[in-house]
């Protein structure tokens, strides 16, 4: 009966650690996805003056800075890791009017900040070459 008894609890037990693993993997994943839609909405009050509706540096104030803002869209800018552009939005660019949002914006609220800006960025095909004239 004891035997019986301590087999029964450890298989509980292991299940509950089990379900418990799986569940902490689960909502790890959901936190893991970002919010675009809150990221809009942050980029529209914080980002926007500078970057412009577009995120190509043409904002309401972008003119009355030296440098520009950049130009989230371009392809310097686009290749550039997740990790490099968190770390500029979390302590910005010396010598720049971008400053570092750490003290204002989460962590989760910067990555929905990034999130929003690759959505900006639409890759075109080439244009397609021009067909050959026709011979003499």
């Amino acid at each position: 009966m004891n035997r019986l008894f301590w087999m029964g609890a450890l298989i509980l037990i292991n299940g509950l650690v089990i379900s418990g693993l799986a569940a902490s993997h689960e909502s790890r994943d959901a936190a893991a996805q970002p919010d675009i839609e809150q990221g809009r909405d942050l980029y529209r009050i914080h980002c926007l003056e500078c970057h412009g509706t577009e995120g190509r540096g043409d904002g309401p104030r972008a003119a009355l800075l030296a440098p520009r803002p950049g130009n989230l869209v371009s392809a310097a800018t686009s290749t550039k890791t997740d990790e490099e552009l968190l770390e500029i939005l979390a302590k910005g660019v010396p010598r720049t009017a971008m400053r570092g949002w750490s003290d204002q914006l989460s962590v989760d609220q910067r990555r929905n900040v990034l999130a929003y800006v690759r959505t900006l960025v639409h890759f075109q095909d080439p244009p397609s070459p021009p067909l050959p004239s026709p011979g003499p």
